[in-house]
């Protein structure tokens, strides 16, 4: 195949795939601005392939499952593809997922996945290179070098579809492998069944992160196969389906008329976590023809639609590329979990019918809270609503709110119970479309102590380590967490019991219980007992209210008294009261002082190498590769000291984000890290969720026009904008100043113009 002209033809279906959206939105084809390979490289941990604005599917290319650089399946730097999987996660610090591989190749091939090709192993794996490699929101192309098969992926809401075109009209087959997880997980019951001579099914049960994780399969091609079916590689004779712990089928397509010439075959795959029977109705109604440029054209102008929701004017297209491709970090996940005719699997993994209500699956709260759902609020905020309704029917069915779920399971993971953070920003924001008194009961039953009537079905060690940990019964009985009763993260917890405690205070307030307003209002102010006078940090104390020595702010330990940070990073997790934590350090000159250390010193760090890994993107002790400090580089306008802040975010956004592979400093985090990106990138940041203002900064853009969904439209520009003039001399809404570098959130969604004039030099 001459690699030329399948560029060329390349380029017509993308064309022919843009013209109407192009058209659409204005002639502006906001998809052509996103680079979907930021991320996939350092450890960003992000995938290329194809997926839907909050899609079930995300079809994408695997080179590599075991280690953390695989969380995602793809990494840049490695040079052979082992198949493509039709589940992915979007930036985890954790891998999962990687179900139903498809690996087209020509002639014999072994039957196992050649998953370690970057170590030289061998198997069903073939050599590939970005070369020959393309994709944009919605579609993905690669050529198979090994077999010269050009590979071509795109998605719809609940289906895939695949385009393979070989180079020669025989011998063409493809490996379906239900045994490859990412990271290698267990699969105890894995399902193929030959339904026809175009059409299989099947499932495959995942007892990994998610410890009981069910996807369903069903796929049609549009060229009739022979097939064999294996128990791992053991060909079983005689049968049309097969249950085993690696099922496995071998298709051979049936030869070409047109021997010697290229043979394209089709393939559309639903998927569901319900049945296979849910799997036939998400791809039947979603595509029922054969077109795959109509598919792509499709998806492209469902991502035109979603990214249109942002417009920005400016010369540097660096800039933009980078905004926009992290606008569409922001819509991959939380991803669709309801088949087409309302049903879904419940946290007690039972299967529920409901069209009235959609459920979606991937909620990393403890990073998303912070910056990703205020987001939601600004831009799609009955998006966001549903996600809260989501929350609380997984309430319902689990008993407590989620930390961290995963296709309808509890993880466990992370500390706090920020679904409350995400409740209670909604709410203060007069963002109440779910049921606001279940609301408020959930939270307060998420805060207690307290294993009874949690889900059964959930894992024990899950339940009552992690869900219900027992650091919730000190810090509400002794007013802290004594880390030699609690071995881990006590500080960290402490200090986030108190903010989320704080948020129910707001609700409880909002909604007259005064009594439970005084109660958690107190409990608000405990983040106090960890503050050292001397030392100015927040510091562990054992139970007899000593501090735990020796004592090294910049130690990051696993296990270790703070999560994913060190005392230096954890020491301004105050969001709610920082005006009292400036009190705690004297002042807001001493304040000051100790944030200019923060940003200054050196970032060496000690302890824990490994545990280092999760501390990157340093500017002195502050890490923006991880999320506990990313409000922190606007806590100076806490101060007066706007200068600082507009100095800190003009440096992150220039030099930690970047247009490439690893242009990430740190996991994307289910959308966090690129949700800091575009609200700091408009010249905003919630720096405390629950609370309905943002902390004005540097924007970067010289025009940013906001279509919100109540009609109105927010416009946010910046006069003598400039890459030198990175600082603010004087903000304006709607032609009255501001004075103290913040906005209300119900001014901003009145709409109308926020105006910055910029300025160079820092007085």
């Amino acid at each position: 195949m001459k690699i030329q002209r399948l560029k060329i033809r390349l380029l017509g279906i993308i064309l022919v795939a843009l013209g109407t959206s192009c058209t659409e939105q204005n002639a502006i084809s906001y998809t052509d601005y996103v680079n979907v390979f930021i991320g996939t490289g350092g450890h960003g941990h992000t995938f290329p392939g194809a997926t839907y604005p909050h899609g079930m599917v995300q079809l994408s290319p695997d080179t590599r499952l075991p280690g953390w650089d695989a969380c995602a399946g793809y990494y840049y730097d490695d040079n052979h593809i082992h198949g493509f999987t039709h589940t992915h996660l979007n930036g985890t610090g954790r891998g999962d997922y990687g179900d139903i591989l498809f690996m087209p190749v020509v002639g014999e091939k072994p039957l196992q996945a050649g998953v370690d090709g970057h170590l030289g192993k061998e198997g069903y794996r073939s050599r590939f290179s970005h070369s020959n490699e393309s994709a944009r929101p919605g579609y993905y192309q690669v050529l198979l070098e090994d077999d010269s098969i050009n590979v071509e992926l795109t998605t719809t809401l609940r289906a895939g579809m695949h385009r393979y075109t070989y180079p020669l009209g025989r011998d063409n087959r493809l490996i379906v492998d239900m045994g490859p997880t990412i990271q290698n997980y267990e699969h105890p019951i894995t399902e193929i069944e030959i339904l026809n001579d175009s059409t299989i099914s099947g499932m495959k049960f995942t007892d990994g992160w998610a410890k009981q994780h069910y996807v369903y399969f069903y796929a049609v091609f549009s060229t009739p196969f022979e097939y064999k079916l294996f128990a791992d590689t053991t060909c079983v004779q005689g049968t049309s389906s097969i249950s085993t712990h690696t099922a496995k089928a071998l298709i051979e397509f049936h030869p070409s008329d047109n021997a010697g010439q290229s043979q394209q075959v089709i393939a559309k795959v639903g998927i569901s976590s319900v049945d296979r029977e849910g799997a036939r109705k998400n791809v039947e109604t979603e595509i029922p023809h054969w077109n795959f440029e109509s598919v792509v054209k499709e998806a492209d102008e469902v991502w035109n639609k979603e990214l249109g929701r942002i417009k920005v004017e400016t010369a540097d297209a660096t800039s933009r590329t980078i905004f926009y491709s992290s606008l569409y970090h922001t819509a991959i996940q939380p991803s669709l979990a309801s088949d087409v005719d309302g049903r879904y699997r419940t946290m007690g993994q039972e299967t529920r019918k409901d069209s009235s209500y959609v459920a979606y699956t991937v909620f990393s709260l403890w990073d998303t809270f912070r910056a990703l759902h205020p987001l939601y609020t600004i831009i799609k905020p009955a998006f966001n609503q549903q996600l809260i309704k989501v929350l609380l029917r997984k309430y319902d069915e689990m008993g407590i709110l989620p930390k961290w779920e995963l296709a309808s399971n509890e993880t466990g993971t992370m500390i706090g119970y920020h679904a409350v953070s995400v409740i209670a920003d909604a709410f203060m924001k007069g963002q109440c479309d779910f049921d606001t008194k279940k609301a408020l009961e959930a939270c307060v039953r998420s805060s207690v102590y307290d294993t009874a009537g949690i889900n059964k079905a959930m894992n024990c060690s899950i339940k009552n380590v992690k869900v219900m940990p027992l650091d919730i019964k000190y810090k509400n009985e002794w007013g802290y967490i004594p880390c030699d009763k609690v071995k881990t993260e006590t500080v960290s917890k402490g200090l986030e019991y108190a903010y989320n405690d704080w948020l129910i205070a707001q609700l409880a307030c909002e909604m007259g219980d005064t009594l439970l307003y005084e109660s958690y209002l107190k409990k608000g102010e405990t983040y106090r007992i960890y503050f050292d006078f001397e030392t100015k940090m927040m510091r562990a104390r054992l139970s007899d209210g000593s501090w735990l020595t020796p004592f090294d702010p910049k130690a990051v330990e696993r296990p270790g008294n703070y999560i994913e940070g060190n005392a230096w990073q954890w020491a301004w997790f105050v969001p709610h009261d920082v005006e009292g934590l400036i009190d705690l350090w004297g002042g807001k000159d001493a304040f000051a002082a100790g944030l200019d250390s923060l940003f200054t010193m050196n970032s060496d760090l000690t302890g824990d190498e490994s545990a280092a890994l999760d501390v990157t993107g340093m500017i002195g002790q502050y890490a923006h590769g991880n999320e506990p400090g990313h409000h922190v580089p606007y806590l100076y306008n806490h101060v007066g000291q706007y200068h600082k802040t507009q100095a800190l975010v003009d440096s992150i956004l220039y030099n930690l984000y970047r247009n490439e592979p690893d242009g990430l400093c740190g996991n994307e985090d289910v959308g966090q890290m690129s949700a800091w990106y575009v609200l700091s990138a408009m010249g905003l940041y919630p720096v405390c969720p629950g609370k309905p203002y943002y902390a004005l900064g540097r924007p970067l853009f010289d025009k940013v026009v906001l279509h919100l969904e109540n009609g109105k439209t927010l416009v946010i520009e910046a006069e003598n904008n400039h890459r030198k003039n990175k600082y603010v001399s004087s903000v304006f809404f709607n032609g009255k100043p501001l004075t103290d570098m913040q906005l209300s959130h119900f001014n901003l969604m009145q709409g109308g113009t926020l105006k910055f004039l910029m300025k160079a030099g820092d007085e």
